[in-house]
């Protein structure tokens, strides 16, 4: 017959085992660091040992406060971030309302890309016959061209997806929409207009290889899609 019943848990270690164990392993707490943060232990002078445990507690705790210091600052850069983006939003949308016609909306996009968002690298690709005698007034911005021509096929899956992507794209994509001269574009970020992208897209180009990358929020990239949508609609 066993010493105790089963399905009962055996009583602990008691003090002096704990204690033996802790001299047995004085690198106990090294090991076990959440265990310092939890302790109370008195603040004596007199004792050397207690001094250096409390010190080492003080120690954990410090470091664990430097950690959430460097985390708050992380959210608070980010929010910041977020604020200036909603300001440059908010600037487009007041150019965009101002303007009269499909030519002063075009040009009002142009112009807020450039600089609101210092978006040196932007193209405009509308699928609408009202906008066929604006290209040569905008130079590299906009391209107008049939859903159906090779070129616009080629971004089908996107164009479907009705969604942002950001990466990488193929170079004739890349060449198409901002020149054969185009190789220090290092990402892209595209975003469709109107559902299905039955309007155009809007494609942003960046030297920088992970400016734009896949696991980047697109939230304000349909934000500024809506926005071009109703407007060259509207247009």
């Amino acid at each position: 017959m066993t010493s105790q019943a089963r399905g009962i848990k055996g009583a602990g270690p008691d003090e002096a085992q704990v204690a033996e164990h802790l001299q047995a392993h004085p690198d106990f707490f090294e090991r076990h660091e959440p265990l310092l943060a939890k302790l109370r232990l008195p603040h004596r002078r007199e004792s050397a040992a207690t001094v250096s445990l409390v010190e080492r507690q003080v120690e954990v705790l410090r470091e664990r406060n430097q950690s959430l210091e460097r985390r708050l600052k992380e959210l608070v850069d980010v929010a910041r971030a977020n604020d200036l983006l909603a300001d440059r939003i908010h600037r487009l949308s007041q150019r965009l309302i101002q303007a009269r016609d499909l030519k002063a909306t075009v040009g009002a996009l142009e112009t807020s890309l450039r600089e609101d968002f210092q978006a040196m690298h932007a193209v405009l690709l509308l699928f609408l016959d009202t906008a066929n005698g604006l290209q040569a007034d905008h130079g590299r911005f906009l391209r107008v061209t049939d859903p159906g021509s090779p070129e616009a096929r080629s971004f089908e899956s996107l164009l479907q997806s009705g969604k942002p992507r950001c990466g990488q794209i193929r170079d004739s994509q890349r060449d198409y929409l901002f020149g054969k001269d185009s190789v220090e574009i290092g990402s892209v970020a595209l975003t469709p207009l109107g559902p299905k992208g039955e309007v155009g897209m809007l494609a942003l180009g960046a030297s920088d290889a992970e400016r734009f990358h896949p696991g980047m929020s697109t939230e304000f990239l349909s934000r500024i899609a809506e926005l071009v949508t109703y407007a060259v609609v509207r247009g």
